[in-house]
């Protein structure tokens, strides 16, 4: 049975095999004492607070160096590029950090091997696609539509499923992704209805909600390869994506924009594109955090409210006025997201009760 997104991500912080991740806290095991519930409750809320503050900065953060009136920067892959860079470079000193302290099995040696390189490099491609689909989604649609114009990526997730993973998906789950995909055309008849709307970001959101499904399929066909370690995989990942961006910033003339930008040697430019990749590297690791503290039902709910509370913030921020249709749309793709994760929740416990329920369940309400 094919690993779940959630289970690769616990594996992959565990190093692949039994050994803790060494940046999240020990769990408390069966011999140890369980804190106190107000401690427990009150270090998820910090948690989901951490979560929370570290992804909406960074879509804000990324909105700015994208699409900024006075940056005026039109060089969004140099902008991905320079984020994944900062992703590799942290991910070795951290590993460079480790070497010289006591041995943390949760943070390996990274090492730059040719043949492992080449074997994640199908993988690479997609991840490409997908941050830089992602940032010229945001580049091109304002922060409050950019949940729904992203927000097809569990109706990839079902498509690519059954068609290439052959799994069935409840007839309860195909409801829930029907009302977002509602949602998502009434919210860009809304954006049109307003003047606002960019069918260039509309391309690249849907493109980005399908390359976002392709990375976890192919992420677990690569895992392998990295000894299912998520440190090693974020480094060749991003070491190849380095390098796949230089021909493509060259052919999109980026080089030639960044010689003319008359903000390339300002400290506040540096630092904010160093604070981008910080947070943009930091997400990844307070995401994994979440889910150790909640659980993957949790964490998918806590991101649906974090969507919901990004557009509202946004909204206030860039003094936007919404019509009643465009709020509705964002609430049908919200409220169709937790369905979706509330069905597949019950379904999974139903699976863990009794393993025979899901031959049954397929039976009954699969496609």
């Amino acid at each position: 049975m094919p690993r779940t997104r959630t289970g690769i991500l616990r594996m992959a912080l565990g190093g692949g095999g039994g050994a803790a991740d060494p940046l999240l806290p020990a769990e408390e095991g069966a011999e140890g004492l369980r804190p106190p519930f107000l401690l427990r409750a009150l270090r998820i809320a910090v948690v989901v607070c951490l979560y929370w503050f570290t992804s909406i900065a960074m879509v804000f953060l990324n909105k700015y160096l994208l699409d900024s009136p006075s940056l005026r920067l039109d060089a969004p892959l140099f902008v991905t590029f320079f984020q994944c860079a900062l992703t590799a470079a942290l991910c070795l000193g951290l590993s460079l950090g480790a070497a010289c302290g006591p041995p943390c099995p949760g943070l390996p040696t990274l090492r730059l091997d040719p043949k492992v390189s080449r074997s994640v490099l199908p993988l690479s491609i997609v991840f490409i696609g997908m941050v830089t689909s992602n940032n010229l989604c945001l580049k091109h649609v304002g922060v409050a539509f950019y949940n729904v114009g992203r927000s097809l990526t569990t109706v990839f997730n079902v498509l690519l499923s059954y068609l290439l993973l052959k799994q069935t998906t409840s007839l309860y789950a195909l409801l829930a992704c029907g009302v977002i995909i509602g949602g998502f055309w009434l919210g860009v008849d809304q954006e049109g209805a307003e003047g606002t709307l960019s069918w260039t970001g509309i391309f690249f959101g849907i493109l980005a909600s399908l390359c976002v499904s392709l990375n976890a399929i192919y992420t677990k066909k690569v895992l392998p390869v990295v000894d299912g370690s998520i440190w090693r995989l974020t480094f060749y990942n991003n070491v190849n994506a380095c390098v796949l961006f230089f021909p493509l910033m060259l052919l999109l003339g980026e080089f030639r924009t960044l010689y003319h930008f008359d903000k390339l040697g300002s400290p506040s430019f540096w630092g904010m594109m160093i604070l981008g990749g910080v947070f943009g590297f930091a997400i990844g690791y307070v995401t994994g955090l979440q889910i150790k503290f909640t659980s993957p039902l949790t964490h998918n709910v806590s991101g649906t409210a974090k969507a919901c509370a990004q557009t509202v913030l946004a909204v206030i921020y860039f003094e936007e006025t919404k019509s009643f249709l465009w709020w509705t749309s964002n609430l049908m793709v919200l409220g169709g997201s937790f369905a979706y994760t509330w069905v597949k929740g019950l379904e999974m416990r139903k699976v863990q009760e009794d393993p025979n329920v899901k031959s049954s369940e397929r039976n009954e309400t699969g496609v």
